[in-house]
């Protein structure tokens, strides 16, 4: 992980711009719709999303 994000498209994601990104940095996932609204979340956070997508 780097402070430097290395951001990476959802595999999901179509042809269009409805899209998920996601970088990983130091202290933090980053999440970005297709307009770049950012959320910034912790590991655990990010880890317990993931875990309530799985449901």
């Amino acid at each position: 992980m780097t402070d430097r994000p290395d951001w990476r498209k959802s595999s999901y994601c179509g042809e269009g711009d409805a899209c998920v990104h996601i970088a990983e940095r130091t202290d933090s996932i980053d999440v970005a719709d297709s307009t770049w609204t950012v959320v910034s979340l912790t590991p655990a956070a990010w880890t317990a999303f993931l875990r309530a997508l799985r449901r």
